[in-house]
């Protein structure tokens, strides 16, 4: 397992940072600051409430340190989230201005849900047959980004793989990557498919959370130009995907011949499409 543990720790501020370093190194999956509340620490085994009210200094510390000020950072804020040193990322609520001219910003901050990132290679390794396009399905929290980081991560180790990294924590600095691997950070998912579909002569295109109709397009006209697909979505399992409309495209294109499906435990079976 990997973490950027020491990069997470320095954006905290140090009164919390402290006890999360003592308590939760080996088992946090989420840190949640809320203003007026103790800090809550959320692992498998449940929650943890740390000593100490956040206060709006300690919030405004954590958004300033992550964000190093960044223009970047400053844009991905206005879609309600940003992405630290060390590819955690944060979410962010609070009193949001808003109008169709400029983009969002905040002016205050009220809650803030720092997710860990962890790299487990070998995680994709009972994901055999890796010939065609697959999508992994779980519900938030499950670990469909941790699978795809590894399973591109090894398919790229024999194909030429292009990640759009809309986000910026599928590979940060640290986490190691395949050595046919091409990495396009920063550009929204339908543009940057198209982008590395039309540059980078990849075999294949991995993407992580598809969460919009124009993600869905980008795939299927990846798919009709011959690459292959790697992908995650947000489902309890087959039949809630097939229940959910924004995915309902994807599923009558076939795209994707392999569904990855995860559990609550993130243990994970594979179902194939049957022609």
């Amino acid at each position: 397992m990997i973490c950027a543990w020491k990069q997470l720790l320095s954006i905290l501020p140090p009164e919390v940072g402290t006890q999360v370093d003592r308590q939760g190194k080996e088992t946090l999956q989420e840190l949640r600051l809320r203003l007026n509340a103790p800090p809550e620490m959320v692992t498998a085994a449940g929650s943890v409430w740390l000593k100490g009210t956040v206060r709006k200094e300690n919030l405004d510390y954590v958004v300033n340190s992550a964000s190093r000020y960044s223009p970047w950072c400053a844009s991905t804020m206005a879609q309600g989230y940003l992405t630290a040193p060390g590819g955690h990322r944060i979410g962010i609520c609070g009193d949001a201005v808003w109008n169709a001219d400029v983009p969002g910003s905040f002016q205050r901050f009220t809650s803030l849900c720092i997710r860990v990132a962890r790299d487990y290679p070998g995680a994709a390794d009972r994901i055999t047959d890796t010939r065609e396009s697959i999508l992994i399905v779980g519900a938030p929290g499950w670990g469909k980004t941790t699978l795809l980081r590894d399973l591109a991560r090894r398919i790229a180790s024999d194909c030429i793989v292009s990640v759009v990294d809309e986000r910026g924590e599928l590979y940060p600095e640290g986490f190691q990557r395949g050595k046919r691997m091409d990495v396009l950070y920063g550009f929204p998912k339908p543009r940057g498919m198209d982008m590395v579909l039309r540059t980078m002569g990849p075999n294949y295109i991995a993407v992580d959370e598809i969460t919009a109709d124009a993600d869905c397009a980008a795939l299927i006209q990846a798919a009709n130009c011959g690459v292959r697909l790697i992908a995650t979505a947000h489902a309890s399992g087959i039949q809630d995907l097939k229940q959910r409309p924004i995915y309902r495209s994807l599923l009558d294109s076939r795209v994707f011949q392999a569904f990855v499906l995860l559990k609550k435990d993130k243990s994970y079976c594979v179902e194939r499409v049957v022609s």
